[in-house]
């Protein structure tokens, strides 16, 4: 059946031509509206804008675009990129984008001024009837770039002339200048000339500018053109007779929805990957409480509001999911448009109602184009908490023009998302509204130290420092690559034990593995990937779901950095989150580097850091961060790891003591990065804390095999671990401290009396034996493979390795209570009696 195109009226009228790809007619109809810069409106049929569409089509349009901006990329771009969308038409298009890229952070402008925001820039639209964009990121530094800096990726829905993109790039290359951008949108329209225009622009510019459009054409307008226009809107509009608004055939229903918390309700101050996975587990569950409101409707409009586009539209893809109704999303806006209730033109009706959220711009007239006559037995109206207001609920207001035109009308409210920093008075609350508005953020701002921290050094990241991928992680530490630290172990221990030294001040001198050891490692990583690979899943897992949506990883260097590592790639791999990821150093007796912390504190919200260690022993480290913390404020205490056999904390994957080949080296596994040091003369007051990259080592390096042989499991690990992690969340995860009574018992037992000189467990009875002086190892009677490393380091040193009963890790490492440089021959193997 042939179904004629909605742009017919306004091509024969005006002579209006519309000239280009096959799918171009199905794309965009045409309408007019009174503008005195351009008569013809291009009405895309797959923005969501004026033409109720299925929402999967809607965002399946974005998606398959930035798809194509992630290929024409390639990864490592798309990993570096920000994609920018325009409001208020294409904040939704422009967030899809960023959904088909997968791993860029999404920024739209927006005409709502948010006070206490700073403003990172703005600029002009010359056809629009409100031009003034502002660009207002929480994160200040989202535009900013560097030697490196990513592609800027900018999304409208289309391209007529150029010269808001012209706009665009001029406002922001002077403030944030880079060298690529890419434009994005539907179609594009422009001319030669405009298109001559853009690409002698670059030119100057000295940037790289790729175009990516679905559909490419021209609209060609004949002499005379506006004026033709202006007469004939003017005409249909003195000839239409203004009919009272038919009565609300039933009061709104508000439906709750459970929005997760801390997830910005658009990108009016910036959308990361981590809100996206948050937000997509969460939609099923507000999908079925709209559902269970809309009953048996069959045909269902999302309604969203203005800016607010893409949480309407992702409402609407879950509806579709949930529910055998025919789903269409479409959204208000300001901008006026003749309606021609025509099968040959793209506006068939509109709603007029009052603007509802106190705009910047005053009080003004609001539309709804295509509701009324659609057909609908259902709209679900969807706005932020600001919009939220008695203007909403007036008796000429949204709610009652909609209830006009379908049987049921219901009201989902999502909190309007405001940067912590920013101080904003909550609106009157509407019907229904509790005081207590979701907008409401008073308060000091949490980051007190961004300003300090903004002197700070960028971390440290692969290849310049450390072996492993510049995303994988930030080191907050200063390279002390250069600086002689290494001193024999017996000369470290004897300074150590007798206080004359603290183990930071100096490093031990690498081990290097033999052939034996290296097979043996390599044998233990094989048999223990997989056992790995759970425990990271099911940790990840579960800080995901105790500490998300916005989870920001800070492992302790070094050991936590490779759990850090592969706590990471788990959360890309199964949810797509692109969790920031830095190695910060804590010593024990010294507290945790005061720098690092100003600099998350400044980057991030300190109550999404989440610090990330590899093991517990007796939990000295645990009590050690617990104190040093206290003097921040915001931060979370919580220690997250691999494998808790000391029952310390309550945040693991396992409390099973086993090998994690991770600790069976030193550097080599650890990106090359020697454990941290700290000593006055080479760290000041406002200096990392210092660590050496081993650079010479890389030839022994195991650190991408050790991650890449545990991500190999990840699949087939993910239904256990999805088992382990929702039995963990409703266990009692109490910290029993059974490590610590036992550390204490044998301290005594031994003759020891120092619980420093007891270190439980495989990973600090390895260390034992690679750093320190050992004197013997506790081994669980009939362990087994988990053991072979470390009895052939023990053979290697001339270590007794002692079998006994009772005890609650499979070894235990006890360095020498006799300090001297006695302790050890002149070969560096223990000895054992004088």
């Amino acid at each position: 059946m042939d179904v004629e195109w909605s742009g017919n009226w306004v091509a024969e009228r005006l002579g209006v031509e519309l000239t280009g790809d096959g799918e171009l007619r199905e794309l965009l109809g045409l309408a007019l509206r009174r503008n005195p810069k351009r008569a013809h409106l291009l009405v895309s049929n797959v923005l969501g804008k004026h033409v109720p569409q299925r929402p999967s089509v809607v965002h399946g349009a974005g998606r398959e675009l930035g798809e194509r901006v992630r290929h024409l990329l390639g990864e490592a771009d798309a990993a570096r990129a920000v994609v920018l969308g325009y409001a208020e038409t294409a904040t939704g298009l422009g967030h899809a984008v960023a959904d088909g890229l997968g791993v860029a952070p999404y920024l739209h402008s927006t005409r709502r001024p948010v006070a206490g925001v700073a403003q990172a820039g703005g600029f002009e639209e010359s056809h629009s009837h409100a031009t003034s964009h502002l660009l207002l990121p929480e994160d200040p530094d989202l535009l900013r770039t560097t030697e490196e800096g990513g592609p800027l990726v900018l999304v409208d829905d289309e391209f007529s002339t150029g010269n808001t993109v012209l706009n665009t790039v001029r406002a922001l290359h002077a403030r944030y200048p880079r060298d690529r951008y890419v434009i994005v949108a539907l179609v594009d329209m422009r001319s030669e000339a405009d298109r001559g225009r853009l690409a002698e622009f670059a030119e100057e510019i000295g940037a790289r500018v790729d175009l990516v459009a679905r559909a490419r054409g021209t609209v060609l307008l004949p002499d005379g053109v506006l004026e033709k226009g202006r007469g004939l809107v003017a005409a249909h509009e003195a000839a239409a007779t203004e009919a009272a608004p038919p009565a609300p055939r039933s009061a709104p229903v508000r439906v709750p929805l459970d929005w997760p918390a801390g997830v910005p309700d658009g990108g009016r101050h910036g959308f990361t990957p981590v809100h996206r996975a948050a937000l997509d587990a969460a939609l099923p569950g507000m999908a079925a409480q709209v559902a269970d409101a809309l009953g048996d409707a069959r045909r269902v409009l999302v309604l969203g509001f203005e800016e607010l586009m893409y949480a309407p539209l992702r409402l609407g893809t879950a509806l579709e999911d949930a529910t055998t109704a025919d789903v269409r999303f479409s959204t208000t806006t300001r901008s006026p448009v003749l309606a021609v209730d025509d099968p040959g033109y793209a506006i068939r009706s509109r709603l007029v109602f009052p603007a509802h959220d106190d705009p910047a711009d005053g009080p003004g007239d609001r539309y709804a184009y295509n509701v009324a006559g659609g057909g609908f037995d259902a709209v679900v109206a969807v706005v932020d908490s600001v919009a939220d207001t008695p203007g909403l609920h007036a008796p000429d207001g949204l709610l009652a023009r909609l209830a006009g035109h379908t049987d049921r009308v219901l009201l989902a409210v999502v909190p309007s998302y405001v940067p912590p920093a920013a101080t904003r008075t909550a609106p009157s609350p509407g019907p229904g509204q509790a005081a207590t508005s979701p907008v409401t953020r008073t308060g000091p701002s949490p980051h007190p130290d961004r300003q300090e921290a903004a002197m700070l050094p960028e971390p440290l990241r692969g290849p310049a420092f450390s072996s492993y991928a510049p995303d994988d992680v930030g080191w907050l530490l200063q390279d002390l690559s250069d600086t002689p630290l290494e001193a024999p172990t017996e000369e470290r221990e004897e300074a150590i034990q007798s206080g004359g030294a603290h183990y930071a001040e100096s490093l031990p001198v690498e081990y290097q593995p033999t052939r034996q050891y290296q097979e043996l490692f390599r044998a233990a990583l094989e048999t223990s990937a997989a056992r790995i690979a759970r425990a990271v899943g099911t940790v990840t897992e579960t800080v995901i779901a105790e500490r998300g949506p916005r989870p920001v990883l800070a492992s302790l260097a070094r050991a936590g950095t490779p759990v850090g590592v592969l706590m990471r790639r788990w959360a890309l791999h199964r949810h797509g989150l692109d969790l920031p990821h830095y190695a910060v150093s804590i010593v024990r007796g010294r507290g945790i580097d005061a720098n690092a912390l100003r600099l998350l504190a400044a980057r991030h919200d300190p109550a999404d850091v989440v610090f990330v260690d590899g093991w517990t022993g007796k939990g000295a480290i645990t009590r050690e961060l617990a104190t040093a913390l206290e003097e921040f404020d915001g931060f979370n205490p919580e220690i997250a790891v691999l494998a808790d056999p000391g029952g310390c904390v309550r945040t693991y994957g396992t409390r099973e003591d086993f090998l994690i080949p991770s600790a069976c080296l030193n550097s080599t596994v650890s990106g090359l990065i020697s454990r941290t040091v700290l000593r006055s003369d080479l760290v000041g007051p406002n200096d990392f804390h210092g660590a050496k990259f081993y650079r010479e080592l890389a030839g022994a390096d195991v650190s991408g095999l050790f991650v890449d042989s545990v991500v190999a499991h990840f699949d087939e690990v993910a239904d256990a671990v999805d088992a382990e992690a929702k039995e963990l969340l409703a266990a009692d995860r109490a910290p029993t401290w059974e490590g610590w009574a036992a550390v204490e018992r044998i301290s005594e037992e031994y003759g020891i009396h120092d619980v420093n000189l007891v270190k439980p467990g495989v990973g600090e009875t390895t260390r034992v034996l690679l750093r320190r002086v050992p004197w013997k190892i506790l081994a669980k009677r009939g362990a087994g493979a988990d053991l072979d490393h470390v009895r052939l380091l023990a053979e290697q040193r001339g270590v007794p390795v002692e079998e006994v009963e009772e005890l609650p890790y499979t070894c235990v490492g006890l360095i020498h209570p006799k300090y001297t440089r006695g302790a050890t021959g002149a070969d560096g193997t223990a000895v054992t009696a004088k």
